[in-house]
């Protein structure tokens, strides 16, 4: 029984010496973030393919069971919309073939714009895409969150081909006024949409949005805690993404969740200790 967690990135500069050893080098980065979280959003490859030689980079910096959740790339969801884009995906998927089952999603993430009307093109889209990989798909229009007819379209889709549907929560951050610089910049830029949590296939994925006040962080995310306890003991395997507005202590954030999902679900295999920040002495 496993449960991943992870964050939006594994580089980010208020972890460096606090969290993460500072200082390493780029090959490095990875394979430190790995002894904390054992998934990871890959929100770089929406705006640049990497080489494939940085790809074999990532593999080799992890553990066959550490899952990357790889985002499209925007020029294949937002500029193509999904249409005509065979090749595209194609050398995509093939840079991306060095993860091996670390890859254990292709991430559709669509536009604001993308309604119900448009659900013909991602369904053509997906049944065309390569049927042995993983795909999972985040709406952000809000038709499909307060229109149980669009949702239910939606899920029929998605269910045609085993994908699965991305909730981006961030009722918590919208719970009440910004109180950082951070906030007020995700007030203005992430979706605000009612909660989802239905899962359609045995590897629900969650992008949850907290606070920058850890409290409010951890006192927002209990129900997804409540919801990945009933997931683990139908015999499903999430996958958790916390982020928070500066995601200064997302880190943390992400092994506290996994601790109090564990609380709930004792068999669950627990994650390996992290390394410590300075070497160990004797004085």
């Amino acid at each position: 029984m496993r449960l991943h967690v992870g964050c939006a990135m594994w580089s980010h500069a208020p972890w460096r010496g606090r969290y993460l050893p500072h200082p390493l080098a780029q090959g490095e980065r990875l394979r430190a973030y790995a002894t904390w979280c054992n998934a990871v959003e890959g929100n770089t490859t929406f705006y640049a393919t990497p080489a494939k030689d940085t790809v074999r980079s990532w593999a080799a910096q992890t553990g066959e069971d550490f899952r990357f959740i790889v985002k499209l790339p925007k020029t294949i969801t937002h500029v193509r919309c999904l249409t005509g884009v065979d090749e595209e995906l194609r050398v995509f998927l093939d840079t991306m073939e060095p993860l091996g089952p670390r890859a254990h999603a292709y991430w559709v993430q669509l536009p604001p714009s993308f309604g119900p009307s448009d659900l013909g093109v991602l369904a053509a889209f997906l049944r065309g895409a390569p049927r042995d990989l993983n795909y999972a798909v985040e709406v952000r229009h809000r038709v499909f969150f307060e229109d149980e007819r669009a949702a239910r379209a939606l899920e029929s889709v998605l269910a045609g081909v085993g994908a699965e549907w991305v909730p981006f929560d961030t009722v918590a951050l919208f719970g009440d006024r910004p109180t950082s610089d951070a906030e007020r910049d995700a007030w203005s830029k992430k979706p605000r949409v009612p909660r989802r949590s239905r899962a359609l296939t045995g590897r629900p994925i969650v992008r949850y949005l907290g606070r920058d006040d850890s409290d409010l962080t951890v006192q927002g995310w209990k129900h997804w805690v409540e919801t990945v306890t009933a997931w683990l003991r139908e015999g499903r395997s999430p996958t958790v993404f916390i982020h928070t507005p500066d995601n200064t202590e997302s880190l943390p954030l992400a092994r506290r969740f996994h601790d109090e999902v564990r609380a709930r679900v004792p068999e669950l295999e627990p994650l390996p200790d992290t390394e410590p920040i300075e070497p160990l002495t004797l004085f």
